[in-house]
């Protein structure tokens, strides 16, 4: 499946704050093709390649036909690690620090 990411004004990109993941899943469950719990137990965002992100803050973009279920996982998540912010201002939109 091609990602694409969200265009226009609204383009955004999601990243996981590994110190705050409880390694649950959901996000996984929502999205998977987004993210992935890697063998530490711990989740990460995968690029459009399907590689795995492990860099600190590192983000990818938030496929359109995706936005929902990453919304959905930023709610759901019981850590308060799935952080969605626009590409233009790196303001965060969904998360634990949307305003």
């Amino acid at each position: 499946m091609q990602q694409q990411a969200a265009t226009g004004a609204e383009a955004l990109e999601v990243w996981i704050d590994q110190d705050l993941c409880t390694g649950d899943g959901i996000c996984a469950q929502y999205a998977p093709e987004v993210f992935e719990l890697d063998i530490d137990g711990l989740a990460y965002v995968k690029n459009a390649q399907d590689e795995l992100l492990q860099d600190k803050g590192a983000a990818t973009p938030v496929p359109l036909p995706l936005l929902a279920d990453v919304v959905d996982s930023a709610k759901e998540c019981p850590g308060e690690c799935i952080h969605v912010r626009r590409v233009s201002d790196s303001v965060e939109v969904y998360g634990p620090e949307a305003g």
